[in-house]
């Protein structure tokens, strides 16, 4: 087992605290958004063995990938491991986006491929040929958007701002079949003259921060992006509220944002992002409204399973990640955690003994396929251990 040297990425939209606190360390006053766990190519975690430099974990696995996958992982997924796992710290919104499914990432990237579209170019939507399904758990209270709303909901919505340019878009939403009228406004929004958006969106802001309650994630979000058409595109979707403890899963197709609060996040690796708004950077609007899956839902909060050993399943449809958590007193029974698949350990709350290793809010550990390990709770009080793996 090795313990995880990893690093946090800066983005303008993290919170400048809520890692730090997590981590007991002092906050430098910058953002600090996301801690990478895991072997992405863009910010491997370093691991040490035998009193040898630390190096990339993605070295390690290229070097042996079933010794530290397992046979099983490295036929089903290839000699890499197949999530990246997350501290996710959301001090603003994030952008609105959604994510391809399989077939789609594959088509998309051999398509850009073929173009010769270099992959850093900034109008690439493929960077790989994965899918990227995604799966959030609060570890604080946490706000987000997750899938479209009901189209009548939606309508009643925007009708409440008494926004003349948005009354078209009222419109609309009662008078399709649920499917079309979400396509049509959304295309709508997004292919409007800026400028009239923008001045739209600017009532639009002017209102909900009047009304307050239900409007008042729309005015937060304005105050972020003033006169991005986004702002109007994240009225047609779910407004949802974590607990800590509870999750959402982010499949295919399902637009969704993170707007504040902290929470653990595993992913299947890849790159592969589609933006609806709420930033600067390229948004496709032809591609994108070829993979939105049009259609009103539940957003399904999550909330785990309890198995018989006391492990705390989040249970999802795929494969390439399976995420789960313990809660562990100081004189908890330890629990075998020894599996033919690879493991991350990652600690948030009290302190967890890991094997030999101790783990204190925000440290974490790989653990090989195959490697015996076993945890317990330390003096210290309850510990929070969340275990990611995969399905092989």
């Amino acid at each position: 087992m090795d313990r995880l040297a990893n690093t946090v990425r800066p983005y303008a939209w993290g919170s400048t605290t809520a890692i730090p606190e997590l981590l007991g360390v002092t906050p430098t006053g910058e953002p600090q958004a996301e801690m990478w766990m895991g072997a992405h190519p863009g910010a491997p975690s370093h691991v040490s063995r035998g009193g040898e430099k630390a190096r990339p974990l993605s070295e390690v696995i290229t070097e042996a990938p079933e010794r530290e996958l397992g046979a099983a992982t490295v036929a089903k997924f290839g000699p890499r491991l197949p999530f990246l796992l997350k501290l996710l710290a959301a001090g603003a919104p994030l952008s609105l986006q959604v994510h391809p499914d399989l077939d789609q990432a594959k088509a998309g990237y051999a398509a850009e491929q073929d173009a010769g579209v270099p992959l850093d170019a900034p109008h690439r939507n493929y960077k790989d040929a994965n899918h990227k399904p995604e799966l959030i758990c609060a570890l604080t209270p946490f706000d987000g958007l997750c899938g479209f709303r009901a189209p009548i909901e939606a309508a009643d919505l925007l009708a409440g701002l008494d926004v003349d340019s948005l009354k078209p878009y009222v419109d609309l939403l009662h008078a399709h079949p649920e499917e079309a009228a979400l396509r049509e406004v959304l295309t709508a929004v997004l292919t409007a003259d800026r400028e009239e958006m923008a001045a739209t969106v600017h009532e639009a802001a002017t209102a909900a921060n009047r009304l307050g309650g239900p409007y008042a994630p729309y005015a937060v979000i304005a105050r972020h992006y003033p006169g991005d058409p986004g702002v109007v595109a994240a009225m047609l979707l779910n407004h949802v509220q974590l607990q800590p403890g509870e999750a959402l899963f982010l499949g295919a197709g399902v637009p969704h944002a993170y707007l504040s609060g902290l929470g653990v996040e595993i992913m299947a690796n890849s790159d592969n992002v589609l933006r609806c708004g709420l930033t600067p950077k390229h948004v496709d609007v032809p591609e994108l409204l070829r993979i939105v899956r049009f259609e009103a839902n539940d957003p399904g909060v999550l909330r785990p399973e309890q198995s018989p050993a006391g492990e705390e399943v989040y249970d999802t449809p795929i494969d390439e990640f399976r995420l789960s958590r313990f809660v562990l007193a100081s004189d908890s029974m330890p629990c075998d955690l020894t599996a033919a698949t690879p493991q991350i350990l990652l600690c948030t709350a009290g302190g967890v003994m890991a094997g030999e290793l101790v783990l204190a809010p925000g440290e974490s550990a790989f653990v090989p396929a195959g490697e015996t390990v076993c945890i317990t709770g330390t003096d210290g009080g309850p510990g929070t251990l969340f275990r990611a793996t995969v399905v092989a």
